[in-house]
């Protein structure tokens, strides 16, 4: 039995449906990701059972010391450090590594590969890229240069791993109350809040609407409907992105919220937080005292 023309997937509608499906992919996995670091700040880790505060300050503190150190030994250390903390907070070290060497590499080595080169950094080569006598041209990757480039490369490399170990082993809620330590404005807290809230619910109904329209593909789809349609679903979103966030507002409204955001959680300083915090503390002044150059 033949099937009928009209309902018979074309070939030219394969890049639509790989589209689709790369897409559909993606939102399911950013979704897991984010529900998967939700359940990694729920365990009984040894971050996990820290005052939110403590964690805040002392990865502040490292990150201070990681940006001030001129020794590349120091914050390969500092990095180091992390790898046992995230055994010890019950951090899958594949999730770990993946966070933060996937795509930092890429995006940090577009900055740091023209440093490599003599044109920028000028010292001794290392490697010889090109030398012509007529018209003189020298290219080369200086020592400097690798130096150079290594310190940004670990820097960026550290600082993301502190501040990704620091967000997998804290529940949001809790880690947003705990920067009202540094001062930062109640409504600024509040706008972060409500962003990470509802914006699962947005890739709820995006994940929703790549479904709704894979469901219903059985005919060729051409690439300018395509794009069509893409377009029409990023103003539909939109438009429900904005009814959301005024029904929202209301809703608080309604429930007596006048600007200042109320938790039933609360914090205590433990004297495991005041060890762990003089810890912090401690190594990120010795990492500065050691790293000064």
């Amino acid at each position: 039995m033949s099937i009928p023309s009209e309902i018979r997937p074309a070939r030219g509608s394969q890049p639509a449906q790989r589209f689709l499906e790369k897409s559909l992919a993606g939102l399911a996995d950013a979704l897991e990701q984010s529900l998967f670091a939700e359940e990694i700040a729920r365990q009984a880790g040894l971050l996990q059972g820290l005052d939110p505060r403590v964690k805040l300050l002392g990865a502040l503190a490292l990150l201070i010391a990681v940006s001030l150190s001129h020794n590349l030994l120091v914050i390969a250390a500092i990095y180091l450090l992390t790898l046992p903390i995230a055994v010890l907070s019950h951090v899958p070290l594949g999730f770990y590594f993946k966070r933060v060497w996937v795509f930092m590499p890429f995006f940090t080595g577009l900055i740091a590969l023209p440093a490599l080169l003599n044109i920028f950094t000028p010292g001794p080569a290392l490697i010889t890229l090109l030398d012509i006598a007529q018209p003189r041209i020298y290219l080369a990757v200086t020592v400097p240069g690798v130096i150079t480039a290594a310190f940004l490369l670990l820097r960026v490399g550290t600082s993301v791993s502190i501040t990704v170990l620091l967000i997998l082993t804290t529940r949001w809620a809790a880690l947003l109350r705990a920067l009202r330590v540094l001062h930062m404005p109640q409504a600024f807290i509040l706008i972060l809040g409500m962003t990470y809230r509802y914006l699962f619910v947005l890739l709820h109904t995006a994940n929703d609407m790549f479904l709704a329209r894979k469901s219903r593909l059985l005919g060729r789809v051409s690439d300018a409907e395509d794009r069509r349609w893409l377009t029409a679903s990023m103003g539909v979103l939109l438009t429900k992105s904005y009814d959301l966030s005024e029904e929202v507002y209301l809703a608080m409204q309604s429930r007596g919220f006048r600007g200042e955001v109320l938790v039933l959680d609360t914090f205590a300083m433990a004297q495991r937080d005041w060890m762990w915090l003089f810890l912090f503390l401690a190594t990120a002044a010795i990492a500065i005292w050691l790293g000064r150059g």
